[in-house]
């Protein structure tokens, strides 16, 4: 047992002469090693690009809900009246009338 663990400490089951099997297991763990910590860098990318796009969505919409909002009071009829009164045109006293035509046969 002492023998044993001497000589893995020493690394003589990297130079003996049946290492070669060794030597691929370790090469296999490397390789399995390095696609892992690539895999692992990947989703990180991919996790902070979705918390950037999320952030992203939440301004636009707090964007598009003021413009909205903006647009709401342009389009009230006493906005519209008094900008029109600013540029000297005035409420009509006469209410509109609907125009009829009556289909040709």
């Amino acid at each position: 047992m002492g023998e044993g663990l001497r000589g893995l400490l020493r690394g003589q089951f990297l130079v003996s002469n049946d290492s070669l099997k060794n030597w691929k297991m370790i090469l296999f763990i490397l390789i399995l090693a390095i696609v892992m910590i690539a895999s692992s860098h990947s989703a990180d990318k991919k996790v902070y690009k979705i918390a950037g796009l999320k952030n992203e969505a939440k301004e636009l919409r707090s964007i598009f809900i003021d413009g909205r909002g903006r647009l709401m009071e342009l389009k009230k009829e006493s906005s519209i009246e008094i900008k029109m009164r600013e540029k000297g045109l005035k409420t009509s006293e006469v209410p509109p009338q609907k125009i009829k035509v009556k289909p040709q046969i």
